[in-house]
């Protein structure tokens, strides 16, 4: 029996138009793709998508049958091989809340944090609400902690001082 081929990291960036998605995955449909994990968003204006792909060729030529459409949507498109498989999704089981007025460094201070305190960041998607004049920094931070709350509790509580406010939540994760 074959071995099925590697997966493929496809990543592209552009700025954000209808139809993206759609012709991408197109393209890899009608070559038999087989589509695994995929994570696409907008950041401010810009579109960005990573995609685990197999079955479609090696990386030159996965790039190559998404020419057309890096073109047409003058998309940035980087195509890696990665040793990967399906059904490893890790389950995060700590969720941390940031609110700020906006400044500089509140992403490595806070993650430098958490990492001491033993939490494996596994998403972290952040805003600035408010207005110009008033900007406010919101982070939502996912992930697993080897040592449970307690430690993210006492490690974060520091942040007060500076005029965080930083909230902790255990995450039960249904099983079964």
């Amino acid at each position: 029996m074959a071995q099925p081929q590697p997966w493929l990291l496809l990543t592209l960036v552009g700025a954000d138009r209808p139809g993206i998605v759609a012709h991408i995955t197109r393209v890899l449909f009608g070559v038999g793709a087989e589509l695994g994990e995929t994570a696409m968003m907008r950041l401010g204006n810009q579109f960005a998508i990573m995609m685990m792909v197999r079955g479609a060729g090696n990386p030159e030529e996965v790039a190559g049958l998404l020419e057309s459409v890096r073109a047409d949507f003058n998309l940035k498109l980087h195509v890696d091989e990665i040793d990967a498989s399906l059904h490893q999704h890790r389950e995060p089981d700590i969720s941390v809340t940031v609110h700020s007025a906006d400044r500089s460094g509140i992403v490595a201070e806070v993650t430098a944090a958490l990492l001491e305190a033993g939490m494996n960041i596994l998403d972290l998607r952040s805003d600035v609400g408010g207005s110009a004049e008033k900007p406010i920094y919101i982070m939502q931070i996912d992930g697993e902690s080897s040592a449970g709350v307690e430690p993210i509790e006492q490690c974060v509580a520091r942040f007060a001082d500076q005029g965080l406010t930083v909230r902790v939540t255990p995450l039960e994760t249904m099983r079964g």
